[in-house]
């Protein structure tokens, strides 16, 4: 990546050694959430049919028909091939900004592009342009240079921004939430899926139409507003007033769809609170390892790849304690810095299954270079969702990887925590052993005798309650155990004194 412009900071770090330090710390992969080497899979991910059907097509780099000028299409597909990074160092320390960058490269690569450069400014966001102007004219000779066809910036760029460092860089410009949103919208997999990245795709190109292309602003019903000559009078509807209306109409219908998928959902959580059967959601950072997690635990042989939001759809699997007990474990969609807020919108009822939890395992990558601010950044959607209240503990993963300093440091910040890798299975049974002392417990005591024709019942106490205490007399089943107030009325009728 080129040189960067810190205003402010000593000599050192404009000379030319510091501007070599820099490109050689982002351009490597520490600190990115994608860690090096392929993605490594065991025993319990199964045979990883999805994985292999997400590779079997890739794109090809330099096959393309799009227009050099990029101010003749009204549509453009992203097809990101060779790209650029600009990021500007807004707040926080250079190494936050660094990290912030090399994370947009990992989900550049996601997305199936080639990051080729870089460049990272120090000042606030350019009205106009995003950088600054001089940097923007750097920034064209980058692109110039590397044969890039893409500048992704690392923000939120409002329309005009976008068009106007269109115009200095004469290649495509896109921001970090139009990349989020195409990488969601590669990897949706279900119908309900599909249907929320859609509505969050038109959510977020709505407001954005007038920069898609000049002929958006042509007057479509008169003639005379043309140049035309004489013809019908007034200039009639413009063609970006139709396609706001389309939008609107398609974004219409998809919210009905998704509020006709909801209810499936929702009879599935209520059959699992009608039953007592308590339920753990499985949260963090994306690419923390929450899908290995959940293979490791219950074998699920959900798709694991080295990669960001490798799996978009929530998945729910059975497991038990330690002590036979059951409950419910959920592997939703990874967070991110600066989440899109059209993602959480489109994803909130697929975010329920979070909210409604009665356990959050937040899985955090102790490898990473800056897991507090992964912690961070996943409370806070947490916050936004409303499941900032469900009881909650840090498993620190990947611990076979991780600095020894850095774990130590987690411990110290985070007092409820485990250490666990995915990957060799180190601290899976001290997991499910705080899995089992967390679960919300049954609230009703009862002493019961049960004859041996009602097995179905002491099969119950022992999936849906508590057992302290069990015996095998000769009438039947003598039990000491708390369970849910269904089940206690249903055992009434055998309660006993004697255990």
């Amino acid at each position: 990546m080129t040189a960067q412009n810190y205003d402010d900071t000593p000599a050192r770090e404009h000379s030319p050694e510091a501007a070599e330090d820099a490109v050689s710390r982002i351009l490597s992969r520490h600190g990115t959430a994608v860690a090096e080497g392929g993605t490594d899979h065991h025993e319990l991910d199964g045979d990883q049919l999805d994985l292999a059907d997400r590779q079997a097509l890739r794109r090809v780099v330099g096959l393309s028909t799009e227009l050099e000028d990029v101010t003749e299409v009204e549509y453009r597909q992203l097809r990101l091939e060779k790209v650029v990074l600009a990021g500007l160092w807004t707040v926080g320390s250079a190494e936050d900004a660094e990290n912030s960058l090399r994370e947009l490269a990992a989900l550049a690569e996601t997305a199936g592009s080639v990051v080729l450069d870089g460049v990272l400014q120090r000042r606030s966001a350019d009205p106009g342009t995003f950088l600054g102007s001089g940097k923007a004219a750097e920034l064209r000779g980058v692109v110039e240079a590397t044969g890039a066809d893409t500048v992704i910036c690392d923000g939120d760029l409002s329309p005009s921004q976008r068009r106007g460092l269109e115009d200095i860089v004469k290649v495509k410009v896109i921001d970090r939430t139009a990349l989020i949103l195409d990488i969601f919208a590669q990897h949706a997999k279900s119908k309900e899926g599909k249907a929320q990245v859609e509505l969050a795709q038109l959510e977020y190109l709505l407001p954005r139409l007038r920069g898609w292309g000049e002929s958006m602003s042509r007057q479509a019903g008169g003639r005379v507003a043309a140049g035309a000559g004489i013809g019908s009078r007034g200039p009639g509807e413009t063609k970006i007033e139709l396609d706001r209306r389309r939008i609107r109409t398609r974004m219409a219908k998809l919210r009905r769809e998704i509020k006709a998928m909801r209810p499936a959902r929702e009879t599935k959580r209520a059959d699992r609170r009608r039953n007592s059967v308590p339920s753990v959601a499985i949260a963090g950072y994306t690419n923390a390892g929450k899908s290995s997690l959940l293979n490791r635990l219950t074998g699920a042989g959900v798709l694991v790849e080295n990669a960001l939001f490798a799996t978009l759809d929530p998945t729910v699997r059975r497991a038990e304690t330690p002590e036979g007990r059951l409950y419910t474990l959920t592997d939703t969609v990874g967070f991110v810095r600066h989440l899109p807020t059209q993602l959480v919108e489109a994803f909130r009822s697929t975010l329920d299954e979070v909210g409604e939890a009665d356990l959050i395992l937040h899985v955090v990558d102790a490898s990473h270079a800056d897991p507090e601010g992964q912690i961070n950044a996943v409370r806070q959607v947490l916050a936004d969702i409303g499941a900032d209240s469900v009881p909650e503990f840090v498993v620190l993963n990947k611990v076979d990887a991780a600095d020894p300093e850095t774990i130590a440091r987690l411990r110290r910040r985070e007092p409820h925590s485990v250490l666990v890798s995915a990957r060799t299975g180190a601290g899976i049974a001290e997991l499910r052993e705080l899995i089992a002392t967390e679960l919300p417990r049954p609230l009703v005591e009862v002493q019961v005798l049960l004859p041996y024709d009602r097995g179905d019942l002491v099969s119950r106490v022992h999936s849906t309650g508590e057992v302290l205490e069990e015996e095998h007399l000769p009438e039947g089943t003598a039990l000491l155990a708390r369970v849910n107030p269904d089940l206690a009325a249903e055992l009434q009728a055998f309660t006993t004194t004697r255990v």
